[in-house]
């Protein structure tokens, strides 16, 4: 597997911050999710490092104990739209899922976002764990965890399908002749599956890129199949070297099964840097995030992959409860991640608590520490790129400001923009149109 040269780097857009308690910061937005003029300096800042996207998540479900980002917070493909009009190359990246949505409705919206953004636009395919999200849209039951990956690879056929409905030259525009249309280059989908039937075309052409570039996060067994099969990019979960190398192995070995080149798919960790002039200076401000967590709202957070189970029914200080499979039909990798990682370490449930409400990683450090962890993360088969996460207001510009001109420098990033899209960004292919591509072979063959 050949390595590529320089790392993808790209920046999550937390608001009000990334944990249960970012808000409390003295350097955080306490509005931040709902303050576009902090959204919008966060986007410039990460532009201006040359960066190679923007990424908002989303959930459509909520209670009173969600984390305060997600409690009131832009939807969003209605963020990105607004910062894609004041920023000029950096890629926008929305979460939205599969389980809750219309295909036609998604193809046409990232089409809008593609085009109003010149080719800049990602769409991280999500299926929703949480099964409150059911009753927000008129849904009885929540889809298993199989039943919504089955769903999720039709969906994205038919997306993809619907990205193709005009051929690039359908549109001369001759004012001369009247022809608007070239109706030969325009093609109705007529899909019928087993959970959707859409007929097409849809109302919009393909963008610059062709199609939107294709993020997912996928950990479970149908998780990983799917972003082998499909994803252009990958989120890697918060695990150590050695777990984010061999799922990194992983996947590009899935990836080559499914005919593809392991070169086609980026795998990404998210990571929290936390960075100080000096190492005593690091250690500080990780504290100073740490103590705003409690042990209640480490509980809270910590049943959010178990589908919000209640943790405060066991006692503290036991080791982890034993909840079986609880988890496998939510967010079954991170579920699974940790059982796993408070067994190993034979944890009480108030340590795995703190332990996964606080950002405690290797990438706490001085600027020149954290860059030779991401050199060695990149260079060792552990990840293509990175996505920096933030949760106060100084995490995203010290990472830009301190680190990405010591990685610049070794020539590990780029030093300037060298396209406008987000697949030239990625180094991607264009997608050739399917139709294009179809009567490209029936005249090589002679058929007509």
């Amino acid at each position: 597997m050949a390595k590529r040269k320089q790392l993808v780097l790209g920046a999550q857009l937390h608001g009000a911050g990334a944990s249960w308690t970012d808000w409390r910061h003295p350097e955080a937005f306490a509005d931040g999710s709902i303050n576009f003029p902090f959204y919008k300096q966060q986007a410039k800042q990460a532009e201006a490092a040359k960066l190679d996207f923007l990424f908002v998540a989303d959930s459509v479900y909520i209670t009173e104990k969600s984390s305060p980002h997600y409690l009131n917070r832009f939807e969003p493909l209605t963020v990105l739209s607004a910062l894609a009009a004041v920023t000029e190359r950096i890629g926008v990246v929305a979460t939205v899922t599969v389980s809750y949505s219309e295909p036609y409705t998604i193809a046409r919206q990232f089409a809008s976002l593609d085009h109003l953004s010149g080719g800049r636009a990602g769409w991280n395919v999500v299926t929703s764990w949480l099964e409150g999200s059911a009753s927000n849209y008129s849904k009885e039951k929540h889809y298993p965890h199989e039943v919504r990956y089955r769903l999720a690879h039709e969906y994205l056929d038919v997306v993809r399908g619907l990205w193709d409905s005009y051929e690039d030259d359908a549109f001369p525009r001759d004012k001369a002749t009247g022809v608007f249309l070239d109706p030969s280059k325009q093609h109705a989908l007529n899909h019928k599956g087993e959970f959707f039937s859409v007929k097409g075309p849809l109302n919009i052409s393909r963008s610059k890129q062709g199609h939107p570039v294709i993020f997912q996060a996928g950990n479970s067994e149908d998780g990983r199949n799917f972003a082998a099969r499909h994803a252009d990019v990958v989120y890697a979960g918060h695990g150590s070297f050695e777990e984010t190398q061999s799922y990194y192995r992983d996947l590009k070995q899935r990836a080559v099964s499914f005919g593809r080149s392991p070169d086609d798919l980026f795998i990404i960790p998210n990571i929290r840097p936390i960075i100080g002039r000096t190492e005593e200076e690091a250690e500080s401000k990780y504290r100073q995030i740490a103590e705003l967590a409690d042990i209640d709202q480490a509980l809270i957070a910590l049943g959010r992959p178990f589908n919000d189970h209640d943790f405060t029914v066991y006692p503290l200080d036991a080791p982890f409860p034993d909840i079986g499979d609880l988890g496998s039909d939510s967010m079954q990798g991170a579920s699974a991640r940790i059982k796993r990682t408070a067994k190993e370490n034979n944890w009480t449930l108030r340590e795995t608590a703190l332990y996964c409400a606080t950002p405690k990683s290797r990438f706490v450090g001085t600027p020149l520490q954290l860059a030779d962890r991401i050199q060695t993360w990149f260079e060792n088969g552990a990840a293509d790129g990175f996505i920096i996460a933030t949760g106060t207001t100084g995490e995203l510009k010290d990472f830009t400001e301190l680190v990405v001109p010591i990685l610049q420098e070794r020539g590990l990033f780029k030093t300037d923009y060298e396209a406008d899209t987000l697949r030239g960004h990625l180094g991607l292919a264009v997608p050739v149109n399917r139709y294009t591509a179809e009567q490209t072979f029936r005249d090589q063959v002679g058929i007509r």
